[in-house]
Formats: C-alpha cells, structure tokens, sequence
C-alpha cells in the first residue's frame, strides 16, 4: 500500500467527520420509529460510529505523534550539525529565489 500524502489524509479526515456527523443527524431524526428493524438499524449504526470516532482518534493520535517525532528529529539534527543547517537552509533560500525571480 503506498502512504497517503497529509493532503489526502486530511481530506480522508475532514470526509470521515462529515459522515459521522450525518450519521448522527440521521439517528436523531429516526429516534421515534418504533418498529424493531429501525431499532436494530439505529444500534448497528451507532456501533459503527462510534468505531468509526474511535478509530478518527486513533488516527490523529498516531499523526500527532509523527509530527512530534519528526519535530524532534529535525531538532536534534539542527542542534548537532548547526552549520550543516545553516547551509542547507542558505541552499533552499538560493533555490526558491532563482525560482521566484524567474517568473
């Protein structure tokens, strides 16, 4: 399986936060049927939705991690090679200038 890029794993979060929340309007409105298929219904989705939450969560949970480790990560390097860094971030400041000054 090839990764999500953070574009599309946003959307994929904001999609999934849609859904939910109209499966929760969609309960509510249904709350007075009576019949027992509309009940069983109404439980199955809202056991599914409420994995669903879960599983949001979880997701973002995991993100927030990532981005934290990577934070982390950058930090450590920029502490250990400052020069390093201060070159690196020269290089990528020349290159975005040619690219700017050409249009």
């Amino acid at each position: 399986m090839t990764d999500m890029s953070t574009a599309q794993k946003d959307k994929l979060m904001s999609d999934l936060r849609l859904v939910v929340a109209d499966a929760e309007e969609l309960l509510r409105m249904t709350a007075d049927q009576a019949s027992e298929a509309a009940a069983d219904v109404r439980s199955r989705v809202q056991a599914r939705m409420n994995q669903a939450k879960d599983d949001l969560l979880r997701m973002q949970d995991v993100a927030v991690e990532k981005a934290k480790a990577a934070g982390h990560a950058t930090d450590e390097f920029v502490h250990e090679n400052p020069w390093k860094s201060v070159g690196i971030a020269a290089g990528v400041g020349l290159l975005l200038g040619l690219l700017v000054s050409r249009r």
